[in-house]
């Protein structure tokens, strides 16, 4: 009972100290909303054609401009030459698309009269896709023309032609483009890392690692100031001042935990309740791996500095090796050091339970060894809490 009141009173105060607080929450938020803004975007192109219609009227060029609107990866916005001329000018815009006047009735006439891509430089990346894009649409444009043609000549003898045999191509031609004969299917070898699944594990474990780590700059400053030595006048026992921090620091790190799934949950949609579930055993597993951790190194240091400094290197060390934020190829020299780093095995199970819907069945041996971690830690931590104050 006296351990938890010890750790009531820890986390009140861990609450009351807004620059920790925010530390320890805020801050992993922000950096998983920054990654996931640079990692977790769409990769599917999206332009925007910017175009000079001087074929006011043109049934041909009306054809292409709203062939290239209809396109999910290009928006189109209609220019005066003008308008266009001088944004060229000024490096407003890269590339435009000129339709001259007449093209229309040049094309119906069998004349040529190609359309004209103004650009600065070689357009841009995004002005060169663009290009592309409408060059295909021209090219089924003049392929279709073609084919009325040819129906015309072989149906002149007959007395069919004209717009009869201009609607019926282009029925034809509208039903191929929407559903063509020959389809192209594409098949993804591997997969695409999802960056919400690939960074959200390495984030929770590295900052409730780091979080709870540099408690042991708080040990320090209570073992200096005298706070410790105050406690044991007290009923409380070295046994129960000992559990009591222990569990304060399992409670945040847990708690700060729950904030980011409930964060994923709520904005990526990335749970089930069964695999939120799933993940806060994990959570909790690995917060007390965690608070053991910094126990030891709140008994081996002496001062404040020393305290952040080891924190912060073994944050580190223990999070680049657990491949937070890289993939560790399998049968490398790497992978068989990254064995070594806690991150691992916990990065390991929320991946398995986010990503793959994995069960707590499925990471037993990854909880066991986390728990282990924390076992062994919690008793070297606990031996050398007794030796530190018998040596007062």
């Amino acid at each position: 009972m006296n351990a938890i009141l010890v750790a009531l009173l820890e986390i009140r105060a861990y609450l009351r100290d807004k620059g920790g607080l925010a530390f320890s929450l805020l801050l992993p938020i922000a950096i998983f909303a920054l990654m996931y803004g640079a990692f977790g975007g769409q990769e599917q192109f999206h332009g925007t054609a910017y175009v000079v219609d001087e074929d006011q009227g043109g049934i041909y060029s009306a054809r292409l401009i709203e062939q290239m609107d209809e396109l999910d990866e290009l928006d189109v916005e209609l220019l005066s030459r003008s308008d266009a001329d001088d944004r060229l000018e000024h490096s407003d815009l890269y590339l435009v698309l000129y339709i001259p006047q007449g093209f229309s009735d040049k094309l119906t006439t069998d004349e040529k009269l190609p359309l004209t891509f103004k650009q600065r430089s070689n357009g841009g990346q995004e002005g060169q896709i663009v290009a592309s894009m409408v060059r295909g649409l021209a090219e089924e444009i003049n392929q279709g023309l073609q084919v009325q043609n040819q129906v015309e000549d072989a149906l002149a003898e007959s007395g069919i032609g004209g717009e009869k045999v201009e609607i019926t191509v282009q029925k034809f031609l509208d039903r191929e483009r929407e559903h063509p004969i020959v389809g192209i299917e594409e098949i993804s070898v591997g997969s695409s890392p999802d960056p919400v699944n690939q960074f959200l594990p390495g984030i929770v474990t590295m900052f409730v690692l780091f979080s709870i780590t540099l408690t042991a700059r708080t040990l320090v400053e209570e073992r200096k100031k005298g706070t410790l030595e105050r406690l044991f006048t007290t009923r409380l026992s070295v046994g129960q001042l000992f559990a009591g921090k222990f569990l304060a620091n399992v409670s945040r790190g847990f708690v700060q935990t729950l904030i980011l799934f409930a964060l994923a949950y709520a904005v990526f949609q990335k749970f089930t309740p069964l695999s939120f579930g799933s993940s806060l055993v994990i959570a909790l597993v690995f917060a007390a791996a965690a608070s053991a951790l910094g126990l030891v190194i709140a008994a081996v240091v002496r001062t404040e500095d020393q305290a952040t400094w080891i924190g912060v290197f073994f944050t580190m060390a223990m999070t680049m090796l657990g491949g937070t934020f890289f993939e560790i190829s399998e049968g490398t020299m790497m992978e068989t050091i990254s064995r070594f780093s806690v991150n691992t095995y916990a990065n390991e199970a929320f991946y398995t339970v986010i990503a793959r819907g994995g069960t707590l069945a499925d990471v037993g041996f990854e909880i066991a060894v986390v728990a282990g971690v924390a076992v062994v830690a919690l008793i070297i931590a606990r031996s050398l809490f007794k030796v530190a104050q018998e040596g007062k």
